[in-house]
C-alpha cells in the first residue's frame, strides 16, 4: 500500500488501517515506510517477504489476535529461513482474552497506531545497533 526503504509494516484484517495510520505519523518524523496489506497467510509468499526485508532490513507485523501462529508467527518462520533481520510483533501476547469494547480492547492489548510507531523505532533500533 505503501513504499519505503526505512521499515516494513506487515498487517492484516482491522490492523491495515493502524499500520497505515503509522506510516503517516513515521513519515512526519523522516521515516518512511512501506505498509503490505497481507490477506493471505497460506500459501505465504517467501519471495517477496525476502524482497522486502532485503529493502528494508527491519520488519513489524501488526495483527489483532495472538500473534502465535498468525501474521507474526509466519513472517518470522520466512524470516528465518530466507533473510533474517529484526522483527517486532504488534498482536495479543499468550494471554487470556478480554471483553470490552473494540477502542478499549486495541490499547489494552497494544494494538493502536502509537504501539506500532513505537513497534518500528525499536526495530529500527535493533538494525542499526
Amino acid at each position: 500500500l505503501d513504499e519505503g526503504k526505512d521499515v516494513a509494516i506487515l498487517a492484516c484484517g482491522v490492523m491495515v488501517q493502524e499500520a497505515l495510520d503509522a506510516a503517516d505519523v513515521l513519515a512526519g518524523e523522516g521515516i518512511n515506510a512501506t505498509v503490505v496489506d497481507v490477506h493471505t497467510l497460506k500459501p505465504f509468499d517467501h519471495d517477496e517477504m525476502r524482497r522486502i526485508s532485503e529493502n528494508c532490513g527491519a520488519v513489524v507485523t501488526a495483527e489483532d489476535h495472538s500473534i502465535i501462529g498468525g501474521l507474526g508467527g509466519a513472517v518470522a518462520e520466512s524470516l528465518t529461513a530466507h533473510r533474517p533481520v529484526p522483527l517486532e510483533r504488534v498482536g495479543v501476547e499468550d494471554t487470556y482474552g478480554m471483553s470490552g469494547q473494540p477502542a478499549e480492547l486495541m490499547k489494552h492489548y497494544g494494538l493502536t497506531t502509537n504501539d506500532i510507531v513505537d513497534a518500528a523505532k525499536r526495530v529500527m533500533g535493533r538494525r542499526d545497533a
